[in-house]
């Protein structure tokens, strides 16, 4: 086996590592893995990022549904418009989107290079939001969850929409909604938040069954691999203080975004 393959699968891990440390942050890495690793078309691995991420999250949900720690209702009104967004962006939008995107001057601004990009500053913003360490809501108090119906339905479908193009679980989305909106205690906002993930991100690889020629088996090893680290992750983060985590996983994902940026742009 080639050794870039070995390391694209080896990154695998990692993505499941990152979840299972802090319920987030691996599905924004599974489409540089798989474009500048595995050399992945873009549009393409961001349908593979999809099938990943909720693989890989739904299995992390199910442990959090074991104890307990899943708001079904809140995660129902959250859920129903993301996945009529996020299925609709990838069977309609996405294929829609005219190759070159638009021109600046001579330069032709292509579909993929304008995908990276857009991906790139989802990674800016998601950096922001875990080095920030939001995870200071994690004292709030048990309480009766008071529903801000309108907002967490518009917020389920501006998310439903970044999922369907850029492939990522939107979790440093969510997770605030949850807590801000749905008024959750952090570890229910996080489990519920997985479960959303899972659902959303699968229900969103199907809009692209009939639009992308899938590789079935490299796409069900990368993803038995990411669910394996998410067990890893699991088991590592009763020993790691997850705020130290949180915020050197944000200063990473921050150079990753501006790298991939940086690599786009001076391609033009």
């Amino acid at each position: 086996m080639d050794i870039i393959v070995i390391i694209g699968f080896a990154a695998a891990i990692l993505i499941g590592v990152s979840l299972g440390l802090i319920g987030g942050g691996g599905s924004i890495l599974t489409v540089p893995v798989l474009v500048y690793i595995l050399g992945v078309d873009p549009v393409l691995a961001t349908a593979y990022s999809l099938f990943v991420v909720g693989s890989t999250s739904l299995v992390g949900a199910g442990n959090y549904m074991k104890q307990g720690l899943v708001d079904y209702k809140t995660a129902l009104v959250f859920a129903i418009p993301s996945f009529i967004a996020v299925f609709l962006t990838r069977k309609f939008l996405v294929p829609a989107l005219p190759d070159p995107l638009f021109s600046l001057g001579e330069t032709a601004i292509t579909k993929n290079v304008g995908i990276m990009v857009f991906f790139a500053i989802i990674m800016l913003a998601a950096s922001y939001s875990m080095i920030k360490g939001g995870a200071k809501k994690e004292e709030k108090e048990e309480g009766e969850v008071k529903f801000n119906i309108p907002m967490i339905a518009l917020e389920g479908s501006i998310v439903g929409v970044i999922t369907g193009i850029v492939g990522a679980g939107g979790g440093f989305l969510i997770i605030p909604a949850l807590v801000l909106l749905a008024k959750l205690p952090m570890k229910l906002a996080v489990g519920t938040s997985l479960l959303i993930i899972a659902a959303k991100s699968l229900i969103g690889f199907l809009g692209d069954v009939s639009n992308q020629p899938i590789d079935w088996q490299m796409l069900l090893i990368f993803t038995g691999l990411s669910i394996v680290g998410i067990f890893i992750g699991s088991s590592l983060s009763k020993k790691i203080n997850e705020k130290a985590l949180k915020k050197g996983f944000g200063w990473f994902v921050l150079l990753m975004g501006i790298y991939i940026i940086g690599k786009e742009l001076i391609a033009l």
